[in-house]
This record gives structure tokens, C-alpha cells and sequence, in this order.
């Protein structure tokens, strides 16, 4: 059952709209940055929003503020992973952004790159590491595998949050230990040299649209977790620095890994376009990030949309 349907976008204005953010997940400061800011524009354009904290008892604080239509800001686990949108078809609530299956598979990152794979778009190979595999045996298997330097990263998790660039035996297995105490199962990407550049994609009148794509210049050696929410920390070139051809092949590649993933509403695609022009998919995210140093907004704020814009156009979704 899809409760997105249940509620006629024009009586929007008389419904309790719920802003869930803070949640659960490593990311729980930042998605409280997010859910105020569209609380903010939600309430500016007379909507009757409310904040909610979704935590353990989320269902419970659902139900006693009456809300009918839930925003989604939440990032990582538990807001991001498909697990509150199964709550909330549940609940018979309508809500922002992607369903529970391409939640799910938009937060594993491995299974995101077998999805994108089979339908024929280039992600770089990688290796999943067993829980209980000894670190030595890994990292052997990884130099042989996809050579140094690679990129260490947790398969489920969000904000870059566990991520480390590894151009050596040594930093793999620090990196391999830490991350897997804090993260659980950790996979290494072969890396890939080039631009590191962003494709929002935003559903209007049914229809995803590429945004503006947006090129990452960080000043740490990658779009770490500094980098992504620390002001002055990464260099936004927008639209990118791109040949006019590999624009538009990252505009494909991103649209497609929208449709193959199954995204609803609005996603973000992090590509890495190689000296050949080739953009490579990296990660989807479904719920992207909506602070005020955030690549979506930015995207369509290129794009001519404002920030309120897109938040109202991102809840329109949910009922469409």
C-alpha cells in the first residue's frame, strides 16, 4: 500500500505538515540543520508545519501532533535507509522522497553500484570486506585486486561520515580497524583521479530533471565530512568545469541511476568524471542534505529555484 496518494495537493495548506529531523544516525546534527531550514521556508509560504525529532518513539510523536503529511529531513541511518518510510506507509502518512526499496538500496552503497551496474552504467570496481575477515588478508586482496590508492568506505552510511583515501597498506588497515568499530562493514573503491562533481535531480510535474551540475574543489584531499559542512572548506564551481559532451553523459548517468534505483521526488548523484570525460557513478543519495552550505540547494538556486521554491516543489511530491 503507497499512503502518497491520499491527500489532494490543493487542500496541502489545511493538513499538519510534519518536518521530521535529528533522528537516530551519525548525522543527527546536521539533519536537525536541514529540518529547520525547511520548517523555515515550509511555514513562509503558510503552510501549518511542525518539528518533529524522530527517535524511538517517533510513531507515537506522529500521532499525538496530528501529522498528516511528513517532510523527510533526516540523513543516514534509520531516516534514510527505508526504515521510516515503511513506519509511515504503516501509518497510512504520505511522505518526502523515495520509497522504502530504493531507500534501502540508495543507502547501501554496494548494493546501489550492483543496481547501477546492470544497467550498463560504469561505477569502479570494488571489494566488500567480511566483518570477521583479518585485516592483512583484506588489504592484500585489495592491492591485488584494485591497486593503491583506493577509497575505504563504510556500505552503510551517509555524509562521508567513516570514508578515507588509503594510498597505502598501512593507512588500509588503520582505516579498516577504525572504520569497521564504528561503521560495521567496510568496502574499498577503486579510485578513480578526476573531477568530483554532483547531479541533483528534481521531479516536477512528474518529471526528474537533471539540476545544475556542481563541482567539488575541497581543500582537505577529498568531500569529506569537514568539507561538506565546514563554510570555506570546498570550492563550489557551478555549473562545472566540464566539456560539453561529459556534461550531458553526467546528466544521463545521473538521470538513469534516478530510474534504475527507483527514486521518487528528488535525489543527489555523486559522480567522479575521469581525465577521459567518463563519469563514473559513485553514490546516490535520497535524502540530500538542505543546510545552508548543502549542494542541492545550490544547485537550484543555479537552476532558478529558490530555496523555497524547492521545498515546496520536494512536498508537492509526496502526494503526487
Amino acid at each position: 500500500m503507497n499512503g502518497r496518494s491520499r491527500v489532494d495537493p490543493q487542500s496541502l495548506k489545511t493538513k499538519t505538515i510534519g518536518v521530521l529531523m535529528g533522528g537516530l544516525s551519525g548525522e543527527r546534527e546536521v539533519s536537525f540543520r536541514s529540518g529547520e531550514n525547511c520548517l523555515r521556508a515550509l511555514v513562509s509560504r503558510g503552510y501549518r508545519a511542525v518539528r518533529i525529532d524522530a527517535v524511538r518513539d517517533v510513531a507515537q510523536r506522529l500521532d499525538e501532533a496530528g501529522v498528516e503529511v511528513a517532510f523527510l529531513a533526516l540523513h543516514g541511518r534509520y531516516g534514510e535507509d527505508g526504515s521510516i518510510q515503511g513506519l509511515l506507509e504503516m501509518m497510512g502518512i504520505p511522505y518526502t522522497g523515495s520509497g522504502v526499496l530504493a531507500s534501502a538500496l540508495g543507502m547501501n552503497k554496494i548494493a546501489a553500484k550492483k543496481v547501477v551496474r546492470g544497467t550498463g552504467l560504469p561505477t569502479p570496481d570494488y571489494r566488500e570486506i567480511g566483518r570477521e575477515e583479518p585485516a592483512a588478508a583484506a588489504v592484500a586482496a585489495i592491492e591485488a585486486e584494485l591497486g593503491l590508492p583506493v577509497m575505504l568506505k563504510p556500505v552503510e552510511e551517509g555524509s562521508s561520515l567513516g570514508v578515507s583515501k588509503c594510498k597505502d597498506a598501512a593507512a588500509l588497515v588503520g582505516g579498516l580497524e577504525l572504520g569497521r568499530n564504528q561503521y560495521g562493514t567496510m568496502f574499498a573503491e577503486r579510485f578513480v583521479a578526476g573531477r568530483e562533481i554532483t547531479v541533483g535531480v528534481l521531479e516536477r510535474e512528474g518529471r526528474p530533471e537533471a539540476l545544475p551540475i556542481l563541482e567539488l574543489v575541497p581543500k582537505n584531499e577529498f568531500y569529506d565530512y569537514e568539507a561538506k559542512y565546514t563554510e570555506g572548506m570546498t570550492e563550489f564551481v557551478l555549473p562545472a568545469r566540464l566539456e560539453p559532451a561529459a556534461y550531458s553523459q553526467a546528466e544521463q548517468v545521473a538521470l538513469s541511476a534516478f530510474a534504475a534505483i527507483g527514486c521518487r521526488g528528488y535525489a543527489r548523484v555523486d559522480l567522479m568524471v575521469d581525465g577521459a570525460g567518463t563519469p563514473w557513478f559513485i553514490e546516490l543519495n535520497t535524502l540530500p542534505g538542505m543546510t545552508d552550505t548543502s549542494d542541492l540547494p545550490a544547485q537550484a538556486r543555479a537552476a532558478g529555484i529558490s530555496y523555497e521554491d524547492l521545498v515546496e516543489t520536494i512536498l508537492l511530491t509526496a502526494v503526487a
